[in-house]
């Protein structure tokens, strides 16, 4: 295993909330706790982490402020941009000088556990890249344009992809600095290492680390939450 250095989370919650019909899904509650501030709490709470950086619109960034205003890792709050990319090269640019790893994670994933966020922070300083996700269950289907069948992929290789996904910070930039203007539109932090030549190692993750997408999903995190 390769020695830890310093780590910069990357929490991105600018997004516009589309399938929520414009409510902010990250101030929505989840057994009486806003969703932001149990994904950053996450975070606060893991010895792999340094500090944090959150990308957020500029409309939202007051109200994030006073929510998160107790936890100590956290740097600053910047505007993000109008794409998810952009979002993530505004609070990159913002980390510390000694960042050597980035942990890049989805402000709207507030399940994620200790044990994940440590195990692909991990796995990012031996590999250079991780991510965590959980296998797929179902066969799956690639289709042409008329929607018909044209290969059915090996469900041994596929995973779905979840955050925190995390990356040496150097080899990030890079990565960006190469793709230039076509990075911007990735949706997918580990497509454009991909694209570079980089390495990314898969990770067991939850299928509990679920994205709060639609209204739907607060129940359902509540549900996997218990007790607690």
């Amino acid at each position: 295993m390769a020695e830890k250095g310093f780590v910069s989370a990357v929490i991105v919650a600018a997004g516009s909330s589309r399938r929520m019909g414009g409510v902010n899904k990250l101030l929505l509650k989840i057994k009486g706790r806003e969703v932001l501030s149990r994904t950053v709490e996450a975070f606060e709470k893991s010895s792999d982490i340094n500090e944090i950086i959150i990308a957020a619109r500029a409309e939202d960034i007051e109200d994030f402020s006073a929510l998160l205003a107790e936890y100590k890792k956290i740097k600053c709050i910047v505007p993000g941009g109008e794409t998810r990319q952009k979002s993530v090269a505004a609070a990159v640019a913002m980390c510390s000088e000694q960042s050597a790893m980035l942990a890049i994670h989805d402000g709207a994933r507030p399940l994620v556990s200790q044990d994940i966020i440590s195990r692909t922070v991990d796995a990012a300083f031996e590999f250079g890249g991780a991510a965590c996700g959980v296998r797929v269950k179902d066969t799956i289907k690639v289709t042409d344009s008329n929607s018909l069948i044209t290969d059915t992929p090996d469900r041994s290789t596929l995973w779905a992809v979840h955050t925190p996904q995390c990356f040496d910070k150097a080899m990030y930039e890079r990565c960006v600095e190469s793709l230039g203007e076509k990075a911007k539109d990735m949706t997918d932090d580990c497509r454009l290492v991909e694209i570079c030549g980089g390495t990314v190692k898969m990770i067991e993750g939850s299928y509990s680390n679920i994205k709060i997408t639609t209204v739907e999903d607060i129940p359902m995190a509540e549900s996997l939450l218990g007790d607690e």
